[in-house]
């Protein structure tokens, strides 16, 4: 088939790998001019997850580039510990920058893909058997299948099924990443180990150090407080919501005017009934996406493995793999359904922030914890597709 796939972070290249195993012909759009580098760090735990990775011969690489493991220390004003986060909840299994895991994966598949960086699909029109495609650029295309790998703004979600606002929830709190990880504000114990701190006040979260961030924010907020394109009011966004507060933050907020990365967004979740309409299908965040839920990398690992998968499985008849597809893996994302980071990493309220802080220092709990975060991640019957 000749296949279209938007979106080159990681659920993009995974489909494209996939597919192009299978010798389908792929295009890739990206809007950003080049693999985006640094960003924070992703995770993946499991079997299910090792699995996936290492039938695509990538486990090893990973291995190569993973980060290095930070416990997160939860402290008060004062810098008194109140508990500490073991690397294994925050980093699962195995934890890469994404920057490291996109230039991978586009690595393992440019010879087999075509790759349209600083371009976007601006129409899409599903005409008979084919869908036809006009990019902003101005190139026009049919294709056999369009694949919508392009985060939970997508803008294939948006062309195809509906409006945004029909499909994404807004989870009451944004979260902003800010700094590259090259080591500036990373802090180290005496054995040159990495730490990192969580301070929390009601309805915000400061942390510094680590490999999610050197630093982020987690605050609560209404719904629409900035506009996505302006930099400047965002950046004032945290600086309102973050106005008279303890510890480090005023040395963070000397950090965030010219600090040399910076991501805004709301912690989002994505429902949908259905990953797919006629020829077009989503993959990743677009279809399953629940902000720094813990499992959104792994889910768009496996979704592109599901998808190749079912049309390999299926032959000519895509409607039938694409079915199977949205069968299983409605299935396997139903925790990114639930869930939301917000109240758990910055609590509305002391009381609940003790009650966040005691889940660490009890081995019980954390430990039951542990056991469902593997569960979710391993709970699929993982086919060993031909």
């Amino acid at each position: 088939m000749k296949v279209l796939v938007s979106g080159a972070s990681i659920a993009g290249p995974a489909v494209a790998y996939w597919l192009g195993q299978q010798g389908h012909e792929i295009t890739v759009v990206e809007q950003a001019s080049a693999v985006r580098s640094g960003g924070q760090a992703v995770d993946f735990k499991g079997a299910t997850h090792r699995q996936v990775l290492q039938r695509m011969g990538i486990w090893d690489g990973l291995q190569a580039i993973r980060t290095a493991p930070v416990d997160q220390h939860i402290v008060d004003a004062g810098d008194r510990v109140r508990a500490i986060i073991p690397h294994e909840f925050t980093g699962g299994d195995l934890e890469v920058l994404r920057g490291d895991l996109g230039r991978l994966l586009f690595d393992r598949t440019k010879e087999k893909a075509e790759y349209l960086f600083g371009d976007r699909i601006e129409s899409l029109s599903v005409v008979g058997d084919g869908a036809e495609i006009v990019f902003r650029s101005g190139r026009r295309e049919d294709f056999d299948l369009v694949v919508g790998a392009d985060g939970i703004h997508s803008g294939v979600r948006r062309l195809a099924f509906g409006p945004e606002d029909d499909y994404v929830q807004f989870l009451g709190h944004y979260y902003a990443v800010v700094g590259s990880n090259t080591g500036a504000g990373h802090e180290f114990d005496a054995a040159g180990r990495a730490i990192g701190y969580w301070y929390n006040e009601p309805g915000r979260l400061a942390a510094i150090g680590g490999p999610k961030a050197p630093d982020l924010y987690v605050f609560a907020g209404e719904k629409d407080a900035y506009d996505r394109r302006d930099v400047a009011q965002q950046k004032m966004l945290i600086k309102d919501s973050y106005a008279g507060s303890g510890w480090r933050v005023p040395e963070m907020l000397g950090r965030l005017e010219e600090a040399d990365e910076f991501y805004l967004d709301g912690i989002n979740r994505v429902r949908m009934d259905s990953y797919t309409r006629d020829r077009v299908v989503l993959v990743g965040d677009s279809a399953y996406g629940n902000t720094l839920g813990g499992f959104g990398t792994g889910l768009s690992i496996v979704g592109a493995y599901v998808l190749a998968g079912e049309l390999g499985r299926a032959g000519n008849d895509l409607g039938a793999a694409l079915s199977c597809y949205d069968a299983i893996m409605h299935r396997y994302a139903k925790v990114a359904r639930s869930g939301n980071a917000g109240p758990f990493l910055a609590p509305r309220n002391r009381l609940m922030i003790g009650l966040r802080d005691v889940t660490f220092k009890n081995r019980a709990l954390f430990g039951m914890m542990m056991k469902l975060t593997d569960r979710f991640a391993t709970d699929i019957e993982l086919p060993d597709y031909k």
